[in-house]
């Protein structure tokens, strides 16, 4: 029995969550293969790549970066001419600004994942027409591993971390490639050059070509929140068995984390960690369910999700780092080696700050829609914005706070007004002149618009944990769930000054919730231990302070030199 493309997919992502605890470079090397052939190929490219690709009788790389043109691919400056008389590409890297970099598996570094071919994106011209970026197979080395003509390769050189993926640059100096090697999914050349596609508007072409990325997305978040979920799981277990200080004269030293200090760095961090989950889950099942309708939902959810969590990855491995003291620095427990293989995250597969502005734009314009048609809201969660702002307590108890209609309808108010502040903005910046008020207005979109992008991943995260919890029956599951998603809901709040500056919370009630959260902290300390063994990490995947770290560091483990 052939399995499901959507099972396929499923066993990938298990593959990707056991690699990503284990060796993020192998990852890196795996993740390019096949994936722009199967979105952006057609039959004919599909029968001749993919198992090939699948069996690393080809081994492939994606060519789309250049040194000049990153988070702007419609401005990458690599030529794809096509010529006619021998019904061929002609493909041609004609400055040095357009040398394909940072291509994973390109360079000359290592022989297991040589890549033989590349996926080439370039502007494709027909006769002197540019027709837009396009996507092409091409071959840049034989079985040997020895570069093909008209092809230079070089490395990118060392860096901060991922240093098991030999990045390259690549230049093509006039290579030839079959008329078949176009991947026609999009668009297609006919032998006598006539351009055809079945999508006429060149921004909606533009984006079908953009299509790869958006898996990539998916899996760099979820990848964040295992990764996430590993320093936790290390910071927590060596916090639950280090020792330092003690109360009284000849009392035993406390636990690290018996200290409210020490919970207020870690536990939080966990609660988000888990409602991330979540959300990771929710953004694999969707990407796993799409259909042609859903696409513009699944790149505004995956550039959201994407960029949160990657964020949140990075604040967390920061954070497990230090609580672990100089135990942290060591190579063997891990921490400090993956907060540099994974900071690439923050710009890999598009710049976290673009991807925000990205959410924020599409957004925007489905309200501005929304406002001109005078129909309700639908999709994208912005059904909330069909009511009217919810009224928040100037002075909320302990239970309002836990409560999940307080933190649903905050987190509402601020998304939905941040939405409205956004539109006015954009309003007045179309109709201003250029003038230093039109700099001002300016100035206070972005910052509006990185805002709303935010208030709407906080928002989405909550909703979905919500609704998981809402699934369990009564008992100690659904009680724990409780304490995370307030803990959650309550540090977006305690970490957010725009919930006091756009007057949403009284200068109480923002002091309540941080009292809040350190009562969460307590509430939560005594199912630490459980919280991180519930991430399945495998023990080996951890480190030596994650277990009996002093007998790891006794004088029988010295090795004689």
């Amino acid at each position: 029995m052939v399995p499901s493309g959507a099972s396929i997919i499923c066993i990938r992502w298990r593959r990707v969550k056991a690699l990503n605890f284990k060796d993020s470079n192998l990852w890196v090397n795996q993740q390019p293969r096949g994936g722009a052939i199967n979105f952006l190929g057609t039959k004919r490219h599909h029968d001749k790549w993919l198992n090939a690709s699948e069996n690393f009788q080809v081994k492939g790389c994606f060519a789309m970066t250049e040194l000049g043109h990153g988070s702007n691919v419609r401005g990458i400056e690599t030529i794809a001419t096509y010529d006619i008389d021998s019904g061929e590409f002609v493909i041609n890297t004609r400055c040095e600004s357009a040398q394909k970099y940072w291509i994973g598996g390109a360079a000359n570094v290592g022989k297991v994942f040589h890549s033989t071919h590349t996926i080439i994106f370039s502007q494709l011209l027909i006769n002197g027409t540019n027709q837009g970026v396009h996507a092409f197979i091409a071959q840049i080395r034989d079985n040997e591993g020895n570069i093909c003509p008209n092809v230079r390769i070089a490395d990118c050189g060392h860096k901060i971390g991922l240093n098991g993926v030999d990045n390259g640059r690549i230049w093509f100096d006039n290579i030839r490639i079959p008329r078949e090697n176009l991947l026609n999914s999009v668009a297609d050349v006919l032998p006598d050059g006539r351009y055809v596609s079945s999508i006429k508007d060149p921004d909606q072409r533009f984006a079908a070509f953009l299509a790869p990325l958006t898996s990539g997305r998916v899996n760099i978040a979820a990848t964040a929140v295992y990764i996430s979920k590993v320093g936790l799981a290390i910071a927590v277990r060596y916090a639950l068995t280090r020792r330092v200080f003690s109360i009284t004269a000849d009392g035993p030293e406390v636990l690290l984390l018996d200290y409210p200090a020490h919970q207020r760095r870690l536990l939080p961090l966990v609660a988000k960690t888990c409602a991330m989950s979540s959300a990771a889950n929710f953004l694999k099942r969707l990407y796993v369910d799409r259909t042609p309708e859903s696409n513009k939902s699944v790149h505004i959810y995956s550039s959201a999700l994407k960029a949160t969590l990657t964020w949140n990855n990075m604040r967390v491995l920061q954070e497990c780092r230090e609580a672990c003291g100089g135990q942290g620095l060591k190579t063997e427990n891990r921490i400090g080696i993956l907060k540099a293989e994974f900071d690439v995250q923050s710009t890999f597969e598009g710049d976290n700050n673009v991807l925000m502005q990205q959410v924020s734009k599409a957004l925007l314009a489905e309200y501005i829609a929304a406002k001109k048609r005078k129909h309700p809201f639908r999709g994208l969660g912005l059904e909330h914005m069909n009511d009217p702002c919810p009224v928040i307590e100037a002075n909320p108890t302990s239970s309002t706070l836990r409560s999940t209609e307080f933190q649903r309808d905050l987190l509402t108010r601020y998304s939905s007004e941040v939405s409205r502040y956004q539109a006015d903005g954009e309003s007045k910046v179309n109709a201003a002149l250029l003038t230093y008020n039109l700099l001002m207005d300016i100035s206070q979109s972005y910052q509006l618009a990185d805002e709303l992008a935010r208030a709407f991943s906080e928002r989405t995260i909550l909703q979905i944990f919500i609704k998981e919890e809402t699934t369990q029956s009564p008992g100690r599951l659904k009680d724990v769930l409780g304490l995370l998603r307030s803990m959650y809901a309550l540090t977006c709040v305690e970490e957010d000054a725009s919930f006091l500056r756009y007057g949403y919370l009284s200068r109480d009630g923002a002091a309540a919730a941080r009292r809040e959260v350190s009562k969460l902290c307590g509430d939560l300390r005594p199912h630490a231990l459980s919280l991180v063994n519930s991430f399945g990490i495998p023990d080996s995947f951890l480190s030596p302070i994650a277990f009996d770290w002093i007998e790891a560091n006794s004088w029988s483990t010295v090795k004689d030199e």
